[in-house]
């Protein structure tokens, strides 16, 4: 049985100069978690300027409208140097100074859309012109100016008024400005020499001239902010590439800060602990030598040689290493929890039980298909669906196992004729033909009801054999962890498992061999229930404890008793509830039966009805299964050897945040 990867811990001293060629080096091999941070103090983030420049760069980027990056883009890049910077800096000037001129001509287009929109809604007004100054927004003047001082007027004011020439030269304008900015427009006006015109009392509406003016001016101002748009469009094209190599280094650096602003250091040296597999260790530190050029103090510690992992303070952490497809069930095992160090690694058997229990309750050849195309989609990256796609083995696996259990009884989305030939001939290898090979739904001759009794005799024997390899694996890993009491005694000791398959063979003696029950069997249970039931004060003896009967003889009786009830019923209840296995796999058969009845009696419909509901039948059934399989696997798997849980191995990477 494959144990759980070994682990060394290392100590390096690291030269001032050398910390970020070594941190990079870490984050990229990806294999090498910190043991231990010094404490900062608060819980304020240390200064870190590549974080800030980072974070402008995304500011950037998203003003830009560039696609951002991942983590594979910032596995391939490489620490912001000094050039970097320097790029990084210009390049966020350069559009902090684009975003500024977009915001002024995007302000001067408001308003002049404002001044335009409530003159026009006083251009047909027939009231005196003295009355426009009652506008709620606009205050308007109307005069002549010396032409040469025209643009010195126009830039003067700013983005506080408007000045629209009423003229080809320039001599007439109109000046508009909101209400609360009207006086310091009158100061501007009379510094330039404005003489303002007489407008007769009786004159009405809103003059021709100031509504062309202010279309000239709108004009204007969507052309200025079409080509500050048409600017940002021209830098984003011309600057994608530069912008994510950036944004990938100054990731990488600022990562690389946060890590060296945490770490033990004098002035002149840094002080790394972390653990590594112990596979990678020489290797790695060899790298590390050549990389620093010797210039660097490695210690290498195996884990019992810590002093905080013998005296129980620190542990050891935990990696799983599998191939792709049954490492695509390891996040099973760590969304329980994580094995603890140098015990047996249950990922395997996890591949194998949630493939197998999955396709028997889900046994269609057809839909089995949808689950394997779907594996091969995520697989090849042709589909994307969020983080799943590195469980595309586990569908690739489970399609495979429905398609197996469909061929079996003879199941191609629901319909139990189109695989008749191919049951046929498999049969007809090994006696007469049939079909289906294994006829699940039920038709009321005793021979069905005899084959759907020994398909559920047969899920039970699935969990027994779960349920005995949990039993199994706790043996041996208490044996690993020296833990001799624990591995002999109790409900899932070895004491228990002889007391399960003693009464598990008995039963079957008795069910089909007429067995009777005679005083060796009687024995045999008595022994190892008491066993199991004073499993705690016989581990006490064995470890030489002082007290053996901790609260006393009578709490003794009482737990043991308890514990006599707890072990009784936790198997029986272990083993029966495998029955649902086979309860799924029938309900599935009598589902798959409804839809291609309800197929037939639509008619014209039937196709439509046939994809609706083997849709719903995969989709929702699939999830319903999924769930029900895990559920076994955690109650009934693992609670057998999970007494305690270890640490994750979670090594230091480059990620993109």
């Amino acid at each position: 049985m494959a144990r759980t990867t070994s682990m060394n811990l290392v100590e390096l001293m690291v030269m001032k100069d050398d910390i970020g060629s070594v941190l990079e080096f870490l984050g990229k091999k990806g294999n090498f978690q910190f043991q231990t941070h010094k404490s900062s103090g608060s819980d304020e983030k240390l200064e870190n300027q590549e974080r800030d420049l980072f974070l402008k760069l995304q500011d950037a980027r998203s003003f830009l409208n560039i696609e951002d990056i991942d983590s594979a883009f910032v596995a391939s890049a490489s620490c912001a140097a000094a050039e970097d910077r320097k790029t990084a800096e210009k390049f966020i000037a350069d559009v902090e100074e684009l975003k500024k001129r977009q915001a002024l001509a995007t302000e001067e287009l408001k308003r002049v859309q404002e001044s335009k929109e409530e003159a026009e809604s006083f251009k047909n007004l027939k009231v005196p012109f003295s009355e426009l100054d009652h506008l709620s927004f606009l205050s308007i003047k109307i005069g002549k100016i010396d032409p040469n001082v025209f643009e010195d007027l126009n830039f003067s004011v700013g983005n506080r008024a408007i000045i629209v020439p009423l003229g080809d030269d320039k001599s007439k304008i109109m000046a508009a400005s909101s209400k609360k900015a009207r006086f310091s427009l009158d100061t501007e006006l009379k510094k330039y020499g404005f003489v303002p015109f007489e407008i007769p009392s009786d004159f009405k509406g809103v003059p021709d001239d100031v509504i062309e003016g202010l279309d000239k001016k709108l004009a204007e101002a969507k052309k200025a902010l079409d080509y500050i748009n048409e600017e940002m469009n021209n830098m984003a094209l011309a600057h994608t590439d530069l912008l994510r190599a950036l944004l990938a280094s100054f990731a990488i650096s600022s990562q690389i800060v946060d890590v060296k602003n945490n770490l033990e250091s004098t002035s002149l040296v840094y002080r790394i602990t972390g653990w590594i597999p112990a596979a990678d260790c020489h290797s790695m530190m060899k790298e590390l030598d050549m990389l620093t050029e010797g210039r660097i103090a490695i210690r290498v510690y195996n884990p019992f040689e810590v002093p905080s992992v013998l005296n129980g303070t620190e542990q050891v952490p935990v990696r799983l290493k599998h191939g792709k497809l049954v490492g695509a069930f390891e996040r099973m095992i760590f969304s329980y929890g994580s094995p603890v160090y140098g015990a047996i690694d249950p990922t395997p058997f996890v591949a194998i039980f949630f493939t197998i229990l999955f396709g028997i309750m889900f046994g269609d050849a057809g839909q089995g298909s949808i689950f394997l195309l779907l594996g091969l989609l995520m697989n090849f990256k042709l589909i994307k669906v969020g983080g799943w796609n590195k469980f595309a083995p586990v569908f690739m696996a489970i399609g495979c196992s429905s398609m197996i259990m469909g061929l079996l009884t003879g199941e191609f989305f629901g319909n139990e004729t189109i695989l008749e030939p191919v049951a046929m001939a498999i049969t007809g290898l090994f006696g007469e033909p049939h079909a289906p090979i294994l006829h699940l739904m039920p038709n009321g001759s005793p021979h069905s009801i005899k084959m759907m009794f020994m398909f559920f005799g047969f899920t039970v024997g699935v969990g027994f054999i779960i349920n005995s390899i949990g039993i199994i694996i706790n043996v041996i890993n208490n044996f690993l962890m020296h833990k001799v009491g624990k591995a002999l005694f109790g409900k899932s000791g070895l004491s228990g498992a002889v007391f399960f398959w003693y009464v598990v063979v008995m039963a079957i003696r008795i069910a089909f061999f007429k067995y009777a029950i005679g005083t060796c069997d009687w024995i045999v249970i008595g022994t190892t229930l008491f066993l199991t039931m004073f499993s705690e004060p016989i581990h006490r003896l064995l470890e030489h404890e002082r007290t053996v009967l901790e609260n006393g003889l009578f709490a003794a009786v009482i737990e043991a008793v308890v514990e006599l009830l707890e072990t009784v019923i936790s198997y029986l209840s272990s083993t029966i509830s495998f029955v649902r296995v086979g309860a799924f796999g029938l309900a599935h058969a009598v589902l798959g039966f409804i839809i291609l009845t309800l197929s037939e009696m639509a008619g014209p419909a039937y196709l439509a009805v046939m994809l609706v509901g083997n849709a719903i039948v995969v989709v929702l059934e699939g999830m319903i299964v999924a769930i029900q399989v895990i559920r076994l696997q955690y109650y009934e798997f693992f609670s057998k050897f999970f007494n305690e849980t270890g640490r994750e191995f979670k090594p230091f990477s480059f990620d993109y945040k």
